[in-house]
């Protein structure tokens, strides 16, 4: 992009012209405790004339950003008004034209269910450069700040990560064969995802785990089974929340 201001020498005003050239970062946030920042999300907030940000970040990463910096929020929360995905994709492009540093700020990872393929497409389509950085999902780091093994030699070969935001477009059927499940966005539909396990042959014995607000002040975890895990959550508002399903949850080390 072509910036052209003036300049003055003496008497003389010259027209002056620069190559400002703006670009979008997509960074993953983490888990919703400063703590868990990467160093380069920490260094490129630092920089940011634009900050577009999720609901689950940390307030205190508001904190990190230059005082001019300009602070969107478009956060999206399960059932509460939200800024709509196009709506954020003109964002990005109308700030990075502008020859503006954008960050993106997203909880988690950028590319664990964070829509960025979305965000990404408009960002060529426009011609704008961006570049994408890595956060720690809570579909890893949750389980293990609760004590519990994704893997484990015996009983846990392989694990599926999922958002149960949509029950029916998944196969629960295929779902239920698997060792080991860590499922994001359930909270609202953990009775339905339940039922659909155990209508697949799940037993209602199997352990499960259910951890709220991960690696923050907030955590809170239950354990029960399939049987019990409903009626000991009944009262409780689970979001945001990480499910695990499968026998490593009796792995976990109080």
């Amino acid at each position: 992009m072509l910036i052209y201001g003036l300049k003055q020498v003496g008497n003389a005003v010259y027209i002056t012209m620069t190559n400002k050239q703006g670009k979008v970062y997509l960074v993953g946030a983490g888990l919703p405790d400063v703590a868990y920042l990467t160093v380069k999300a920490y260094k490129l907030l630092a920089i940011a004339q634009v900050l577009v940000y999720d609901a689950l970040v940390d307030r205190e990463l508001l904190e990190l950003v230059p005082a001019d910096c300009l602070k969107l929020d478009v956060g999206k929360r399960g059932g509460q008004p939200s800024t709509p995905q196009a709506e954020i994709n003109n964002l990005l492009v109308q700030y990075c034209q502008q020859g503006k540093q954008v960050v993106r700020l997203k909880s988690g990872d950028p590319f664990i269910f964070g829509r960025s393929n979305s965000e990404m497409a408009a960002l060529s389509a426009a011609d704008c450069d961006f570049e994408v950085v890595p956060g720690i999902s809570s579909a890893l780091a949750a389980p293990l700040l609760a004590g519990i093994p994704l893997t484990d030699p015996l009983v846990s070969r392989c694990f599926a990560v999922f958002t149960a935001h949509e029950p029916d477009a998944l196969d629960w059927e295929a779902l239920s064969r698997l060792e080991t499940l860590v499922i994001l966005m359930g909270g609202q539909n953990l009775n339905q995802v339940i039922t659909r396990l155990q209508q697949q042959g799940r037993s209602p014995s199997t352990p499960i785990a259910i951890i709220l607000w991960a690696g923050t002040k907030k955590q809170q975890i239950w354990t029960g089974t399939l049987e019990t895990i409903v009626e000991q959550t009944s009262e409780i508002f689970l979001s945001p929340a990480v499910i695990v399903i499968g026998e490593v949850v009796g792995l976990r080390r109080n």
